[in-house]
């Protein structure tokens, strides 16, 4: 996989920096920034850039699978909010036996075909059906599945997680050496993707004011970075063109 230069936290603060024209200072070997004002955004900052990529991009990394197991005359599977993003694809696998792949389907189906506790067998359909509250906070999801499992069966879930983010290691002797997968091989993206907000930011996020054309030639920039970037992600899940890995040849367009 081919990369432009990794970004560590002190590098992305220097280049942050200098293209918003601040002063940094170097403190126990992180850069930091001497205004208060902008090492109080940095946070934000990071956060408007990196979040912004994985949800634009559905980043190849970011696709995660776990275990867990379905209990016996139940048809409801909780998970940690903490594991997945999104939910893509639920499997049963079992020794011996062929592995069933659960389809997704609407919580009022499962309701209406499989909602008689007493029909019980192998779990064939699933729903996402929200979460619980705890203590002011959501601390599970909440999976329904029919029919209702007749006994013990293992399942592996796959599905999206939130990838580390560089500001992990702002406070840290690792921000020197310490990276992520954004940093390392979208360096350009986060960068784009912070200069917008960091624009906005000083204009306070007037778009019409003062200089309105500043954020939005950082905006282009990123959309411009963004498209290529969304591409090569497709081709790595091998969804680019023809369902190949392959980029579309300059002299013609294979069909699908």
């Amino acid at each position: 996989m081919a990369n432009t230069t990794p970004l560590t936290y002190n590098g992305y603060v220097n280049q942050i920096a200098t293209m918003a024209v601040v002063n940094t200072t170097t403190v126990n070997g992180v850069v930091q920034g001497v205004d208060a004002a902008f090492n109080a955004i940095l946070p934000q900052m990071l956060n408007y850039a990196e979040l912004r990529i994985q949800r634009d991009m559905d980043l190849l990394p970011s696709i995660v699978s776990r275990s867990y197991t379905l209990t016996p005359y139940t048809n409801l599977l909780q998970i940690s909010v903490d594991d997945f993003v999104t939910v893509q694809t639920m499997q049963i696998t079992q020794p011996y036996l062929p592995a069933v792949t659960l389809q997704p389907v609407s919580k009022e189906y499962l309701q209406m075909v499989f909602g008689n506790p007493n029909t019980l067998g192998v779990p064939s359909f699933f729903a996402m059906t929200g979460g619980d509250l705890a203590s002011g906070g959501s601390t599970y999801n909440n999976i329904l599945f029919g029919p209702y499992a007749d006994e013990i069966y293992p399942v592996t879930l796959y599905g999206t997680i939130r990838t580390p983010t560089l500001y992990e290691f702002a406070n840290t002797a690792q921000a020197n050496t310490s990276t992520t997968f954004i940093s390392t091989y979208l360096p350009d993206l986060l960068i784009m993707a912070s200069m917008v907000y960091i624009s906005a930011y000083q204009r306070n996020f007037g778009r019409m004011s003062d200089d309105p054309a500043m954020a939005q030639s950082y905006e282009g920039q990123y959309q411009s970075l963004k498209n290529a970037a969304v591409i090569e992600e497709y081709r790595k899940k091998f969804q680019g063109s023809a369902w190949s890995s392959m980029s579309v040849p300059q002299g013609a367009t294979p069909t699908r």
